[in-house]
């Protein structure tokens, strides 16, 4: 791997882990590209290339990922989970939702909450069992 392509994925790291820390907040293409200080365009096109997916169903499964644990560990209502997590529109977060984990967070909620808590399960297979699958990938929810 060449000095340069290293530095390229190092900057896209940067952006990447901008958008763990900052999953919440308002992010856009140009304020990543800045992060990453390459044009717009080649900053979507090789994140893509880089880590499988558009920047934007990146930060969209993050938040989902985030929802869940919500979902699953606190009362919270749905709607403000929708909020905490950085979505605008309860909508756009069910359909999200929905087509990241297979059901409504309604539905995920209730089915998580009939199973037993995962004590003594390692953490790396809780987190692989409750991990969204991939957009492209259908509907189907990722685990054992």
């Amino acid at each position: 791997m060449g000095r340069a392509v290293e530095e390229q994925n190092r900057r896209l790291l940067r952006a990447r882990d901008a958008m763990d820390r900052s999953y919440a907040e308002p992010l856009d293409i140009p304020t990543l590209a800045a992060i990453a200080v390459v044009s717009e365009a080649h900053f979507v096109r090789t994140f893509r290339a880089t880590f499988g997916e558009t920047p934007h169903r990146y930060l969209q499964r993050r938040r989902i990922e985030r929802a869940m644990t919500l979902l699953r560990e606190t009362p919270t209502s749905v709607t403000d989970i929708c909020m905490t997590v950085g979505f605008t529109s309860l909508g756009t977060f069910s359909r999200t939702f929905r087509d990241v984990v297979g059901e409504s967070p309604t539905q995920y909620r209730q089915r998580m909450r009939g199973l037993p808590p995962a004590v003594g399960a390692p953490t790396c297979f809780t987190r692989a069992w409750t991990r969204p699958s991939n957009f492209g990938e259908g509907t189907e929810r990722a685990g054992p």
